[in-house]
């Protein structure tokens, strides 16, 4: 059985676990766990375009390897928010959590999933590296920076199962870490 409950951090801080709206809802509703601002977009393109354009040549690369890009992308801190929620889910075996935004942050906010859909593991909750802390990687593609507030309904999440296939080779690895973990065995993040 499903269960969601609150990270160690924010045990003391009122925070509210996901629930559904109505009695037909597939999704529990996220709150943000804290006042947090969501930079511009433009704010990132700029800044990275600053750090690929050389002024004596009067050009800008135009193609930039995974490396390349996430380089840069530490380097310069450019990436999507990671809006924390406070919340940790655990799950059966065979499940998976689906994140999404709210219809409404696109169509009202300009407000995006950066991944587009969030994949939440079973094995993400209670690991080493964070506690299964569940973020939304949040970009804002309006012109204007967005302050969200702590209890903010910001996305939602779907309890799905899922299938493997056949004859599959089955991985021994155990997730050792937290958020984008699993790259570490050669995924994209």
């Amino acid at each position: 059985m499903a269960k969601f409950e609150v990270v160690s951090k924010y045990a003391a801080q009122g925070i509210q676990l996901p629930k559904r709206a109505t009695t037909q809802a597939a999704g529990y509703d996220f709150e943000v766990a804290e006042d947090i601002i969501i930079p511009c977009e433009a704010t990132h393109h700029d800044r990275i375009f600053d750090a690929f354009y050389d002024p004596v040549e009067d050009n800008l690369k135009q193609v930039l390897t995974l490396d390349e890009l996430a380089d840069i992308t530490k380097k310069l801190k450019a990436k999507p928010t990671l809006v924390p929620t406070g919340i940790k889910c655990k799950l059966d075996s065979g499940t998976f959590l689906q994140l999404s935004v709210r219809s409404s942050c696109p169509l009202k906010y300009w407000l995006v999933l950066a991944n587009g859909v969030g994949i939440i593991d079973a094995d993400y909750y209670n690991n080493p590296d964070n506690e299964g802390h569940i973020y939304f990687q949040i970009i804002n593609l309006g012109p204007y920076d967005v302050q969200l507030h702590k209890g903010d309904k910001i996305g939602q999440g779907i309890i799905l199962h899922y299938l493997t296939v056949d004859e599959e080779e089955a991985p021994t690895e155990e997730r050792k870490g937290g958020f984008g973990s699993t790259s570490a065995a050669g995924a994209l993040v």
